[in-house]
């Protein structure tokens, strides 16, 4: 059960963006053809890859098993609580989308889903993590201990191992 019920740690930060294209292509059919449907999926991908990773995430097995392993360049590795933490976050945005969908409220639901697809493309096409970036204030303002993410803490480990 842990290795179906974890998180990769490092996570390929090509992956990551990968995965984080295909929220946006899924946001954007979403917000231009209202189809509350595409919100299934788009929930389910960001639930599934909290709770297990890629393991359970159409999307994160596509990214991690096909389409990386073919890109033929170095690939950076990033600490994955920080990318669990900005999953979660995308599970809240989905979640509460669908929420707002069911109860009538088209227009609620596309703002959720609109700031999911700004912060989902931000990591696509620039490489940032909006959710890491909050994750690491959260430690900084020991909200979230160091003890959750050991190379948060100390960027040294990484440089050291050649991750990041």
């Amino acid at each position: 059960m842990a290795k179906i019920f974890g998180f990769p740690n490092p996570v390929n930060e090509t992956s990551a963006r990968i995965v984080a294209a295909g929220a946006v292509a899924m946001s954007i059919v979403f917000l231009v053809t209202q189809s509350g449907w595409v919100l299934v999926p788009l929930t389910y991908g960001f639930v599934a890859r909290v709770l297990a990773g890629p393991f359970l995430s159409p999307l994160g097995r596509l990214a991690t098993q096909v389409v990386t392993p073919r890109i033929n360049r170095p690939h950076k590795f990033v600490p994955g609580p920080p990318k669990r933490f900005a999953q979660g976050i995308g599970a809240a945005f989905t979640l509460t989308a669908s929420v707002l969908w069911a109860l009538d409220m088209p227009s609620a639901a596309s703002v959720a889903i609109g700031m999911l697809a700004l912060a989902a493309s931000l990591e696509a096409f620039l490489g940032f993590c909006l959710g890491c970036v909050i994750f690491g204030q959260l430690m900084r303002w020991n909200l979230i201990p160091e003890s959750v993410c050991e190379d948060c803490r100390d960027i040294s480990r990484r440089v050291a191992s050649g991750a990041g």
